[in-house]
């Protein structure tokens, strides 16, 4: 069994903060915290680890969106904001931030549960884009390193690429490491010796 989806709610209005809880209560079981005071933000939603982030505020400040930022809190979880009034620099802003929902016309209790499900959805998609970035660039520059390794077999030994590549696998597997690794202490250490 998973345990409950945890929630922090950001909401300074006593009476909104309560319709947005009890909407979630409503909505499935969460484990929910209400953050009545901004300052202070990224502290804590770090001190809290929420899966989640739902702030409802008029207008957000430039300096909101930096402690969101500041948290890393919307590269780590889903972050929904929902506004009173549209104002594009912000939007952009926040988007910037790493909000996943940005939702203009303020949080309305009954709106609440199908737009952090989307955020969740949509952080997801991104989360899997960053990660398959990350390794498309690792193995850009592990195969960058191959080739450079290989290069240096090919003047060193007179050999050609392939005859390089297969000396560089066979001793990633006699030695039970990775090729990449093993380009890797090749180049190094002739750096050393250069």
């Amino acid at each position: 069994m998973t345990s409950a989806l945890s929630i922090v709610v950001v909401e300074a209005d006593r009476d909104r903060a309560l319709l947005i809880v009890d909407s979630l209560r409503e909505a499935g079981d969460f484990e929910i915290h209400v953050i009545a005071e901004p300052t202070g933000l990224a502290r804590k939603i770090q001190a809290l680890t929420p899966d989640v982030v739902l702030i409802d505020v008029e207008s957000p400040s430039r300096d909101m969106l930096e402690e969101l930022a500041l948290a890393s809190g919307p590269m780590d979880r889903p972050v929904a904001m929902f506004v009173d009034r549209d104002d594009v620099g912000l939007t952009h802003a926040a988007i910037e931030a790493g909000v996943s929902a940005y939702v203009v016309d303020g949080m309305q209790p009954q709106r609440v549960k199908p737009i952090m499900d989307a955020a969740i959805a949509r952080f997801r998609m991104f989360q899997r884009m960053r990660i398959e970035l990350a390794e498309t660039k690792r193995s850009l520059e592990e195969r960058k390193m191959i080739d450079r390794a290989k290069g240096m077999l090919m003047k060193a030994r007179g050999i050609d690429e392939d005859a390089a590549y297969a000396l560089l696998r066979k001793t990633a597997m006699d030695q039970g490491r990775r090729v990449a690794d093993v380009a890797q202490a090749l180049v190094t250490a002739a750096g050393l010796l250069g």
